[in-house]
This record gives structure tokens, C-alpha cells and sequence, in this order.
């Protein structure tokens, strides 16, 4: 678990908490499966538990408690000022939590999210769409993967990684989301991939580009 800002997608720039799982359905982390894997371009550690504030939780409420501790606390003065409604000040000071992995539907559950309900957060998942969703989450990310079951098919955003082999944009166009981007692929071509991605979200309009602030800014 750590504190930082969303650097990617429609909620860029924004302070949230993430809660990264470990494991995931496409690749198992492990450097020597890569090739073989659905998936093998994941730049995420995600295979133990021994990140900042990492480990197994005896229940839904010690991981809770201990993640709120990330969130920092507002002075009354910054909940009150003027010019904005009372659903405005909710969805700025409730603690955003951004579930994402790994795979974060391989463990979130039910009574995880209604326990965070309950804290009053604001619950986010990024996920590679191949399981389906959980009744409560708030915002839904979805990144296909090329070759991997797309189960998820409607949500708040859609974030291709671009490009990919087997996998356009044009085939999930008519996908339900609200927001449709696309992300260069990191790595070796990162500039090429920038550049493409470009090029496309200027032909079709209906793609915005994505861009991992959070590397560029060097943030955590």
C-alpha cells in the first residue's frame, strides 16, 4: 500500500491510496515464464507481499485500518470553502483507493469493498477484464490484454496498451465505457509507441492518450 497520485488514464493527477495485490491470471511475476505468459509486458512487481506496507491481513477491517493511515487528514477550513457543493467536497476529501494488481480480482471481495464503503472510500479497480466485476466498486479500469478473454466489457474507462499484436483498438470501440485511451507501451520503443498512439487518437477521436505521468515525473 502506498500514497501517491494517479499518474495515468482519466484520474491523472489525482492523490490516491493503491493497494496492489500479488498474483495474476496472465503471468505468473516470474521472469523465466515471460515468454510463454498471455501477458508479457507487465512492468509491475507483483509477486510477494513485501512491499511498502505489504503482507496478509487477518481480515477485511486490519487492512483498512491500516491503509486509511496513508490518507492524509483535512483542517476543517480546507472541507469548508465556498463554491462548492456538498457532493463536490465528498468526492475531493474521501479517501480514493485504487485496487489494482497483479490482479486485483483474484482477492478483492464483497466484504472488502463494503468495509471500505463503510470508511467512506471511494473504491477504484484497474484490472485486465478477463473476471467478472464486484457489485459496489465505484470506478472500473479496464486494459485488455491481447489474446486473454475479455469478460469486462463495460466500465468507466478503457486503457489499451498500445500497440499490441492481435489486440486494435478498433476492436473494442463499441465496448460501454466513458473514456477510451491509449497508453504507449513502456519499454525500449517507448517513443516509437508514444508517436503511434498519437497519430491514432488524431485520426479517431473517440481515444485519448495516456501518458504514465508518474514516470516522466519521477514519482512513486
Amino acid at each position: 500500500m502506498f500514497y501517491s497520485l494517479q499518474g495515468e488514464g482519466a484520474q491523472q493527477g489525482r492523490p490516491a491510496i493503491f493497494l496492489r495485490f500479488s498474483g495474476c491470471n496472465l503471468w505468473n511475476g516470474q521472469e523465466s515464464s515471460r515468454e510463454s505468459a498471455i501477458c508479457q509486458f507487465c512492468d509491475t512487481d507483483f509477486v510477494g507481499t513485501n512491499g511498502p506496507n505489504g503482507g496478509e491481513f487477518a481480515d477485511e477491517l486490519s487492512l483498512v485500518e491500516q491503509l486509511l493511515q496513508l490518507w492524509p487528514h483535512q483542517s476543517s477550513s480546507e472541507l469548508n470553502r465556498k463554491n462548492r457543493t456538498q457532493s463536490d467536497k465528498k468526492f475531493e476529501t474521501k479517501p480514493f483507493v485504487v485496487c489494482t494488481g497483479g490482479e486485483p480480482l483474484l482477492q478483492l471481495t464483497d466484504k472488502l469493498i463494503e468495509m471500505f464503503h463503510k470508511y467512506e472510500c471511494i473504491v477504484a479497480i484497474e484490472t485486465n477484464g478477463t473476471l467478472p466485476p464486484l457489485r459496489g466498486i465505484d470506478w472500473i479500469c479496464v486494459s485488455p490484454k491481447a489474446n486473454a478473454p475479455l469478460r469486462l466489457r463495460e466500465g468507466d474507462e478503457l486503457k489499451l496498451i498500445f500497440p499490441q499484436l492481435n489486440l486494435q483498438p478498433s476492436d473494442l470501440a463499441d465496448l460501454n465505457f466513458k473514456h477510451f485511451y491509449l497508453q504507449p507501451m513502456d519499454g525500449p520503443h517507448r517513443d516509437r509507441n508514444t508517436t503511434l498512439a498519437l497519430q491514432y487518437c488524431l485520426k479517431n477521436p473517440q481515444w485519448k492518450l495516456s501518458l504514465q505521468t508518474h514516470k516522466i515525473l519521477n514519482i512513486k
